[in-house]
């Protein structure tokens, strides 16, 4: 529910205005696009724009999945809330660090080649962008500090009101005041604004009143730490989610450019709708298995794991099922072009089995993300990702001309080494260590430093 109340946050707006002229809606920050493109190609365009910008401060939260849900799991309740306001600090000072991009974003894209009407409106969109970015670390944070007390419920149910008034806002600005598209960038940030009030007024009122005991001076110490394992929280999730954009960045370089982006952009769309479902697994899966773990559960733990992979595996292999099933009418949803919808047709053998591995490795990065080893699993995206899967389909894209089907291919193999190393280090696992080594890390957390609770 919160990735689809984020996904629609950040594109509903730009639906909703239509009559906004040419130059000012394809220049938006989210939805950046020349107007000839078909409607799949900007749909992706807009979902490269959003994840860049959203994955910078997204995957360093999840380092909180793992100290909040070791925490919550030993019975260290106090710990979670110095935890999150320990991320808030990291975060914050990271986010600042970013705003130069939105500040001098016009000069920026002048340099690199833009036209001054271009960078123009995009600087003052990127401008106005800045409260939505400063969001980030409070509300990603809030919402793993309830994932991990498995407060699902109340995240869903947030998420489901600000969305409804996120419409109805954006609605309002866009036909009743004609504000236009500084309006509308605004109304994205009034969303993440407001659930980030609604969070945390739950866990203030006394909805966490285990968990929050108030702002403590603790939660300025072992910064460096956290912002490691926030660092490689990120990597880990920035490399897995952008492998396969690659595909779209280099598809113009083969023949059939127009035919070849355009069912690649389909296939993509298709792949991210699905993905969400692993994704909520993983989310899951590193709950659990830190709370397990935190507990000394081991048991408990590995039986998370194998219940996750399955039920995820069984969800892929449906999926997989649909689309070979119905791979002639995939691309009716999107297009009504012949040539695209053949293309669409030859993909969907290798969109099927990219969807069918994608199910398994999300879940096992869960483990990581419950187990606290991300710097690991980094490292295995990089060797696996860019060192095997996308030399493997240069090799057959361009060497053997093969053309993208080939570097799909080869990118696909990347995914397969992924997927066994992942399944190798899960199964070797030994899972007594590592709830020892997370029992000792919240235990010397914990005791490390006088709590002065501003409560007190």
């Amino acid at each position: 529910m919160a990735g689809v109340k984020e996904a629609m946050a950040s594109s509903s707006p730009v639906h909703l205005q239509p009559h906004c002229p040419v130059l000012r809606h394809r220049h938006h920050p989210v939805l950046r696009r020349p107007p000839q493109w078909p409607r799949p190609r900007r749909h992706l365009h807009r979902q490269h724009r959003y994840h860049r910008h959203h994955l910078r401060v997204h995957g360093m939260a999840s380092a909180l999945e793992t100290l909040c849900g070791q925490a919550y799991g030993a019975k260290q309740f106090h710990m979670l809330g110095i935890y999150m306001q320990r991320s808030w600090v990291v975060l914050f000072l990271c986010s600042l660090l970013l705003l130069p991009l939105f500040v001098f974003a016009t000069p920026l894209l002048k340099l690199m080649g833009q036209s001054e009407a271009v960078a123009e409106r995009t600087g003052l969109v990127a401008l106005w962008s800045i409260p939505f970015h400063l969001s980030f670390p409070f509300q990603l944070t809030l919402q793993r500090f309830l994932q991990s007390q498995l407060k699902m419920g109340v995240i869903a149910w947030v998420c489901g009101g600000v969305l409804a008034l996120h419409v109805f806002v954006s609605w309002f600005f866009v036909y009743e005041l004609g504000i236009g598209i500084v309006g509308t960038t605004l109304t994205i940030g009034f969303a993440w604004w407001a659930s980030v009030v609604a969070f945390f007024a739950y866990t203030v009122s006394g909805g966490c009143s285990e968990t929050w005991t108030g702002f403590s001076t603790q939660a300025f110490f072992g910064l460096w730490d956290f912002f490691k394992l926030s660092l490689a929280s990120g990597f880990m999730l920035l490399l897995e989610n952008f492998y396969y954009r690659v595909l779209v960045i280099v598809s113009g370089y083969f023949n059939n450019t127009e035919i070849a982006v355009d069912a690649l952009s389909i296939c993509m769309t298709i792949y991210a709708w699905e993905s969400m479902i692993p994704l909520g697994f993983l989310a899951a899966t590193g709950v659990r298995v830190a709370n397990e773990l935190g507990a000394g559960n081991t048991k408990a733990a590995k039986f998370a794991t194998t219940v996750a992979v399955l039920t995820s595996l069984a969800v892929g292999l449906l999926f997989w099922l649909i689309i070979i099933a119905f791979n002639e009418k995939l691309a009716m949803i999107f297009t009504s072009s012949s040539p695209v919808i053949t293309m669409v047709n030859e993909l969907s053998v290798l969109l099927a089995f990219t969807i069918l591995l994608n199910c398994i490795q999300p879940v096992l990065s869960g483990v990581a993300v419950g187990s606290g080893w991300q710097a690991i699993v980094a490292t295995i995206n990089i060797g696996s990702y860019y060192l095997v899967g996308v030399p493997v389909g240069v090799v057959l894209g361009w060497l053997l001309l093969f053309g993208f089907k080939g570097l799909w291919t080869g990118m696909i193999s990347g995914t397969v080494v992924q997927t066994l190393i992942l399944v190798i280090i899960t199964m070797r696992l030994d899972w007594e260590k590592e709830a020892q080594r997370a029992q000792i890390q919240i235990a010397k957390e914990a005791t490390s430093k006088p709590r002065i609770s501003a409560q007190q």
